[in-house]
């Protein structure tokens, strides 16, 4: 039998009166608070980090390919064209590519006017972006010549020109000469990423076309999807390399370059870099707490309990034995408040994951909602963690026990 672990369950009885539920429940409630902060940070951290890299990719995908000029006299359109549409099938980690096209233009109303850029709406990405973005209206299918006149407006371009749905209003589109279009408003969509939502409109991709003067099968650049948002750093030099060598080879005939959202986003993606550093704070902070406020607790029984360690001793148990009595009886008190931590804090990240109901500045956090992703791989490891640290700061306290004489504690009431 495990007498220490057998003892301190024994043990553990006794610390349910009235005079010393107070130590205890202290100890359960800090190791609690402690585990569901650090439950609520890693998760409202990993919330950010998805919720912010699906906004910027939503407007950027995760590579974006571009034709670099090498003379005056050429474009800076790309061309869908055979050799390079089986080179990108044969980059293993492309999932999806499409031509991507924009125009500059101006929205004008009677009493007002707003720059900005026409978007083709095409490729899986930006649709699906923007339609989960819309906040009023419908996303109509672009691609029909139906919908060659119709437009998606940002929230804000709406409020600023004081538009809605099923308005019409003059666009402006200059390039070698003034060509004006009454475009209608179908849909109004709200990304809260300013920086965009002030520039940016969709319609059709074969209109962007018309009015740029380029061919079906042109754009002003690609949109490339891969496979691993991790590894985007590396296949965007090995796109580079790849095309360069099909450049060299003979296969290809324009110079592209290549960027990747991580550039394009820089500013964002440091942001969020700031963010993992207030989490290790939190995380060091709160375990400092807990482990304090747990050493207190065991210290607070060793003290109340003080005969019953000189008795121990006085029948012959050995010093280590009555250490991880406590010990034990210390983990115990750890364990209840870790599962307590846990039940309680990821009951509220589910209910915030479903139907966000704490809400958020969106001007200052991009987001209008707190932002929850629940990772069980970062759960286990906190608790196993906490575990582990725990076991190891109760050791120290337990050192104590050693000092406690038999002989003074048989007087001892």
């Amino acid at each position: 039998m495990n007498y220490p672990l057998y003892i301190a369950n024994r043990l553990s009885l006794a610390t349910g009166n009235k005079k010393k539920a107070p130590a205890v429940t202290v100890a359960i409630v800090a190791v609690a608070l402690s585990v569901a902060v650090m439950l609520a940070s890693i998760a409202i951290v990993l919330g950010f980090k998805q919720e912010i890299r699906n906004k910027v990719v939503g407007f950027n995908a995760h590579i974006t390919l571009y034709v670099s000029p090498t003379t005056s006299d050429e474009d800076n359109l790309i061309t869908m064209i055979p050799s390079l549409e089986k080179v990108l099938d044969g980059v293993p980690f492309i999932t999806d590519y499409s031509l991507q096209a924009a125009i500059p233009a101006i929205l004008k109303t009677n009493s007002d006017f707003k720059g900005v850029y026409l978007k083709g709406l095409s490729g899986e990405l930006t649709t699906n972006f923007i339609g989960s973005n819309l906040v009023e209206g419908e996303l109509v299918d672009f691609s029909d010549p139906e919908n060659k006149n119709k437009v998606i407006i940002s929230g804000n371009a709406a409020r600023q020109l004081k538009l809605k749905c099923g308005d019409k209003i003059d666009t402006y589109f200059i390039s070698d000469d003034v060509r004006v279009r009454r475009l209608e408003i179908v849909g109004i969509y709200n990304s809260h990423f300013d920086q965009y939502d002030e520039v940016m409109i969709y319609g059709s991709l074969p209109l962007v076309q018309q009015l740029g003067g380029i061919q079906e099968n042109q754009g002003t650049y690609m949109q490339i999807m891969t496979d691993n948002f991790d590894n985007i750093a590396e296949n965007s030099l090995r796109l580079q390399q790849i095309l360069n060598e099909q450049i060299a080879d003979g296969t290809l005939f324009r110079l592209y370059r290549v960027d990747n959202v991580l550039n394009q986003g820089m500013g964002f993606f440091n942001w969020l870099q700031l963010l993992d550093t207030n989490v290790v704070v939190v995380l060091v902070l709160m375990m400092i707490v807990g482990a304090i406020t747990l050493v207190s607790g065991m210290l607070i029984l060793i003290i109340d309990k003080k005969r019953f360690i000189g008795l121990m001793k006085a029948m012959g148990a050995p010093t280590s034995k009555v250490r991880k009595i406590f010990i034990y009886l210390a983990i115990r008190i750890a364990l209840i408040g870790l599962i307590i931590g846990n039940l309680v804090m990821l009951s509220l990240i589910y209910l915030q994951d479903k139907t966000h109901f704490l809400p958020l500045d969106a001007e200052s956090y991009y987001i209008d909602f707190v932002p929850v992703s629940i990772s069980w791989f970062a759960v286990a490891t906190l608790n196993i963690g906490v575990v582990i640290i725990m076991y190891f700061v109760l050791i120290l306290p337990s050192r104590f026990v050693a000092g406690i004489s038999p002989a003074e504690t048989m007087r001892y009431e």
